[in-house]
């Protein structure tokens, strides 16, 4: 069977191509080209070997490889830097200087920081301070002023009220003159006193010197007080009577102690009923009468 008949026994294969035979010599030529250039590579040389590239042809096709790539070239490594040289024994001094001046200037700045501070808050406090003592001292000239005017009100009350009283005293003095003169001018139309009288009046309004002996002898023997004890309690009583001399009420003003005797003296009173007239036969409106147990 030779080549031709196998490759067309199959069905399913493709038909062949035209120049095959030829193909197939091309393939062998090459593959011996190969083997005899990898003899050659075999040899101590250092000359660069020569590239060859051969086409192989199959009977089926068939896709190409892809092309081995070779890895990208490391970069060349850093050179190391120099190692700097050692600074001389005056440049650390220096540097030493340097750092110990610049420590120095970095506290004296947090020194004047806390310095500007401390001024700061002084300045803060004696403001407050300023401002508490002048709202203090605006407090005491208000309560001041407030004091003044109410003194002055007092003042001016005060005032008021010795002028009203000055005022009320003019008045009565105004009035007890226009009295004065009443009197006066009525005692000149028609007075009853004597010749040596000093009243102002038409007639003299209070009792006779014997009128009040007359009262107590009406009104005594009308007293009932059989207690005899030691002692003259005095109960004066106040007597209230009619134009005739007829009692309309009686009123004990101070009492004397003894209860009994109060109560008879006003009993009496009350059993009296009509009071004597006096020499000018008239009866005071009003009498206040002390009577004792023992006269």
């Amino acid at each position: 069977m030779t080549a031709n008949s196998v490759l067309d026994a199959g069905p399913l294969l493709p038909p062949n191509a035209p120049g095959m035979a030829r193909g197939l010599l091309f393939a062998i030529a090459a593959h011996g080209l190969l083997l005899a250039a990898l003899s050659a590579g075999v040899s101590w040389r250092t000359d660069p070997l020569p590239a060859f590239e051969a086409e192989l042809w199959s009977a089926v096709p068939q896709a190409a490889a892809p092309r081995e790539e070779l890895p990208p070239p490391a970069p060349p490594e850093a050179e190391p830097l120099p190692l700097p040289k050692p600074a001389p024994v005056e440049d650390l001094q220096a540097l030493r200087d340097a750092d110990i001046a610049i420590a120095k200037a970095r506290d004296e700045k947090k020194r004047e920081a806390l310095r500007l501070a401390e001024l700061e808050a002084a300045r803060k406090k004696a403001a407050l301070k300023e401002q508490a003592a002048e709202r203090e001292k605006q407090a005491k000239i208000k309560q001041d002023k407030l004091d003044a005017k109410l003194k002055q009100e007092k003042q001016e009350k005060l005032a008021k009220e010795a002028e009203a009283k000055l005022q009320a005293k003019a008045d009565a003095k105004i009035a007890e003159q226009r009295q004065d003169n009443l009197r006066r001018i009525q005692g000149m139309a028609g007075a009853s006193g004597g010749a040596n009288a000093t009243g102002n009046a038409l007639q003299s309004s209070g009792p006779s010197a014997s009128y009040g002996g007359r009262i107590k002898a009406r009104i005594r023997p009308n007293i009932i007080y059989t207690d005899s004890g030691s002692g003259n309690p005095v109960a004066e009583v106040e007597v209230r009577t009619a134009p005739d001399g007829t009692i309309i009420s009686r009123k004990l003003l101070k009492p004397s102690g003894d209860a009994e005797w109060d109560k008879a003296v006003l009993r009496a009173i009350d059993k009296t009923e009509l009071l004597p007239r006096d020499v000018d036969g008239r009866v005071p409106a009003l009498l206040v009468i002390s009577f004792k147990p023992q006269e």
